[in-house]
């Protein structure tokens, strides 16, 4: 099965044939893969490798050295992720095999930070970060969110909506880049079902990833990798003759990053576009490690998730209804993966039948 590439040439186009042939593209792979290989996309690879270099070097550090990075109090949203922090939803109860850094590329909104103070936090750096590692992040962000938005643009445009139905959505977002360090393992763990990252969907609107380098056991970057094994693959949607769907390799063609549909945008459309199930297996051979990077585009948290008016058939409203706030619905999953801790859902609701007691105490 052959994932199709977009031009974003093509979709920024006023050619109308281009266009159709760029939303032509976006409807197959949103529609069977979830998935999307995208060129012309204006992320810099030199500075991309360079920030690796960076990043890197911050994850050599000792633990207690990056441990006052590791915000829990802020649901690591921002900062660094020790290892074995965040499950999958849909896992084994395996934590994921990698440690991460979250920084969010524009300023934050002030507004939207007092109504999600935990999901709108400032950037947390470290005071001794190595060079380009600030810069370097913030770049990447950037360089990814501006050719998301170009995709919504174009996805709009493929199913028959406003150009600008899924860009106004995520306007003010709390849109974050996250860096990510998948560990080695060691003779004793290859080969024994342990994965970088358990098969998942990502809760946003969509995801944008540039791709990544494998490190050699003497942390060396290698452009072979350890074997043909390890890396991104992708479940394909169901069909009646495929129930479970085809696990399909990601591997981008050269040039290309991937962009990938999340939960929020499968929503909106009422399943058109498909959430895409995916899985970081980890090498068969010990000491490799893996550097990538993702950048994640949210609507904005007062956003109401539920389809749209045009994709509202029955199926699509038993599949996703109730109508949720998008700000609550990322509160629950991030409880559901282990970043939030259960007690962030008590914010959801009244929070105030304790005052009613007092006052009948007489207190």
């Amino acid at each position: 099965m052959n994932i199709p590439t977009v031009d974003l040439t093509d979709l920024s186009s006023n050619d109308p044939a281009r266009v159709e042939r760029g939303a032509a593209a976006l409807r197959e792979a949103f529609g069977v893969f979830g998935l999307v290989y995208v060129k012309n996309h204006g992320v810099d690879a030199q500075a991309l490798a360079r920030y690796y270099d960076a990043f890197g070097e911050f994850v050599a550090r000792p633990l207690e050295a990056k441990r006052p990075y590791g915000r829990a109090d802020i649901w690591y949203q921002r900062g660094w992720t020790p290892p074995n922090t965040e499950v999958a939803v849909a896992s084994n109860g395996q934590p994921d095999f990698k440690e991460c850094y979250f920084a969010a590329p524009y300023p934050t909104d002030e507004s939207s930070a007092l109504e999600f103070p935990h999901i709108y936090p400032e950037n947390v750096w470290p005071s001794d970060a190595p060079p380009y590692f600030q810069e370097g992040l913030l770049t990447l962000g950037r360089s990814l969110h501006e050719a998301g938005l170009q995709l919504l643009r174009g996805a709009a445009v493929a199913l028959g909506l406003p150009e600008t139905t899924f860009t106004d959505a995520c306007q003010r977002g709390p849109h974050v880049t996250r860096a990510l360090q998948y560990l080695p393992l060691g003779p004793s763990q290859v080969n024994t079902g342990i994965l970088w990252g358990e098969e998942h969907t990502d809760f946003n609107l969509l995801t944008l990833l540039p791709g990544g380098r494998f490190l050699d056991p003497q942390g060396q970057p290698s452009k072979s990798g350890p074997d043909d094994k390890s890396g991104l693959y992708l479940r394909t949607r169901a069909t009646p003759e495929d129930p479970k769907g085809q696990m399909v390799r990601g591997t981008a063609p050269a040039g290309c990053i991937v962009a990938q549909v999340g939960q929020q945008l499968e929503i909106l459309t009422g399943g058109t576009f498909l959430a895409t199930p995916h899985v970081i297996t980890a090498p068969g051979v010990p000491g490799w490690q893996r550097q990538s990077a993702a950048h994640f585009m949210h609507v904005h948290t007062s956003t109401v998730l539920f389809p749209l008016s045009k994709f509202r058939t029955p199926e699509a409203i038993q599949n996703y209804a109730p109508p949720v706030l998008a700000g609550t619905y990322d509160i629950k999953t991030l409880v559901d993966i282990g970043l939030a801790p259960t007690s962030a859902l008590d914010q959801l609701g009244y929070r105030h039948y304790d005052r009613l007691n007092r006052m009948r105490a007489g207190a």
